[in-house]
């Protein structure tokens, strides 16, 4: 049987996102969702918050597991028994900084492999940073990210205004 976990701080989840989890979703048996407690990053939203947000827009996907990493991904990998570790791709400068981390990750873990997916043309741009920006400034993001996600940013973003 055939593990993968794709991690990730998804601060918010993207379509882009939910693209690669579903292609994974089909390529393996079992695929868990890993969302990173990161600390060098400052993410916008709790770990309890973005594993609400990937639960409530992966209804299509039974089965699918949405937990939360903390430290390396490596051990995490080891920890709930997955052979394979699932990264987007989008551009070439993607590429050099997945590269290195998924050779990290193999000198960590010799038993792990590293899966590059990119996602569909219309998401190649798309990242949670771009979403942030164009929410807060009132742009339209609905096909960018779930329903549910827009609802989120425009609450987390009138919480921050009224302060």
């Amino acid at each position: 049987m055939s593990k993968a976990f794709y991690p990730g701080s998804f601060d918010p989840v993207t379509m882009g996102h939910i693209d690669i989890m579903e292609r994974a979703y089909h390529l393996f048996d079992e695929l868990v969702v890993a969302v990173s407690k990161n600390i060098t990053k400052k993410c916008m939203f709790t770990v309890q918050e973005r594993v609400e947000m990937i639960q409530k827009s992966t209804p299509h996907l039974p089965g699918l597991k949405v937990e939360i990493c903390e430290g390396l991904i490596a051990d995490y990998a080891q920890q709930i028994g997955a052979q394979v570790i699932i990264r987007g791709l989008r551009a070439v400068s993607d590429f050099e900084i997945e590269l290195k981390t998924a050779l990290m990750n193999k000198h960590l873990n010799p038993e792990i492999e590293t899966v590059f997916l990119m996602p569909k043309a219309e998401y190649l741009f798309l990242n949670s940073s771009l979403v942030r920006e164009v929410s807060y400034f009132g742009g339209n993001i609905r096909d960018f990210v779930p329903t549910y996600v827009v609802e989120c940013l425009g609450k987390k973003y009138n919480e921050i205004k009224e302060k």
